[in-house]
């Protein structure tokens, strides 16, 4: 009962300081970034009161996931330092309690918050990127036209199953034209026919392929071909929808992400950047847990109990964890290391370092 009554008081104390290091790293991001853009949205596009309102609100859970970790190791810091230099540290090991068990509740809230982090990640930011992305371009901006785009993919789904798919490399809004592309057709989850195009153009009605190859598929072999000068693409979206419905990476859920990562290696396209943000979409939510643990043995060191020595070392511990994030992005995207091994690099030496220090400190 004894043990259940100091969970529950560690637990409350980390979990007051987390919510503390969230609004207060967050409010640093807004002023820092935030509220640059908008402002220039003012000054230039005399954007409305409205519309800054609502990118304001909507980039707050991309920043939120960012500031989860750095204050899972403000709260583990300051809590563990403040119980440190106040001797009740002291008090719970002579009573015979153990310095992994005094740990537990802060490890525990590291991985839920860990686990949040990844569902918000999935749920929550890939959503508001895209309607403050729409807010930017379209209400503040004012731009009606359609843009430039790369890769271009357009879906047409029927009851949660893909019917077809057109891949694009280029879509060049001066001439309303979509260039290399391929269009797949689905039976089940199996191709069963492809039309490649050199390019399509919007003829105000329809979209006309031309100079193409058509391929009819079955159990993974070829077997009728057939050339053509022009085909009408049979998709209903006009050039408008279909930029609008072009998503950036961080407008894309992880599984768009596998989806589309998939497309474009069917295309030969290099996905590194794309699979570096798929990647990151776990290790930055994982370092919750890795900050858990290298701010509770940090926070047991002599003159921890001082709260401006704690975000110190916290401010330090976070910037040189987000150079080696920066790092091991820039070599994942390079291709001189798989992305799925480079970005967790800083998590790796990073929970290195914390068991490190966990072991230390237990002695």
């Amino acid at each position: 009962m004894k043990i259940r009554i100091l969970d529950r008081y560690i637990f409350r104390e980390v979990v007051v300081t987390f919510l503390f290091g969230v609004c207060a790293f967050s409010a640093v991001f807004l002023g820092s970034g935030t509220l640059f853009h908008i402002a220039k949205y003012i000054t230039d596009y005399g954007a409305t009161i409205q519309s800054v309102v609502k990118v304001l609100v909507l980039s707050i859970p991309d920043i939120i996931v960012y500031t989860f970790p750095m204050s899972m190791l403000l709260a583990s810091l300051l809590t563990y330092g403040k119980l440190s230099g106040s001797s009740e540290i002291t008090a719970m090991k002579s009573c015979g309690i153990s310095f992994y068990r005094i740990a537990v509740p802060a490890i525990v809230l590291g991985f839920l918050v860990s686990i949040f982090s990844i569902w918000f990640n999935e749920y929550v930011v890939p959503w508001a990127n895209n309607a403050s992305n729409n807010v930017v371009y379209y209400e503040i901006k004012g731009n009606v036209a359609a843009k430039d785009q790369d890769h271009v993919i357009i879906k047409n789904i029927d009851h949660g199953q893909i019917k077809s798919l057109v891949y694009a490399r280029r879509y060049k809004s001066d001439v309303q034209r979509l260039e290399n592309l391929t269009l797949q057709t689905f039976t089940g989850d199996t191709v069963t026919h492809v039309e490649n195009a050199e390019y399509a153009e919007w003829d105000g009605g329809a979209w006309i392929m031309h100079n193409g190859m058509i391929y009819d598929i079955a159990n993974g072999d070829t077997e009728h071909t057939m050339r053509f000068d022009t085909q009408v693409l049979p998709i209903g979206a006009n050039p408008k929808q279909i930029v609008r419905d072009q998503k950036k990476p961080d407008e894309l859920t992880m599984k768009e992400l596998r989806a589309q990562i998939k497309i474009m290696q069917s295309q030969y396209v290099n996905t590194t950047k794309l699979e570096t943000e798929l990647y990151q979409r776990i290790t930055i939510p994982i370092a919750s847990l890795v900050f858990a643990l290298i701010g509770i043995p940090l926070g047991l060191q002599p003159n921890r109990n001082s709260s401006s020595v704690g975000f110190g070392i916290s401010l330090i511990i976070i910037f040189v964890y987000y150079v080696m994030m920066t790092v091991s992005g820039a070599i994942a995207q390079s291709g001189v290391i798989d992305p799925a091994y480079a970005v967790w690099m800083p998590n790796i030496i990073g929970l290195a370092a914390g068991i490190v220090l966990m072991r230390r400190a237990a002695k």
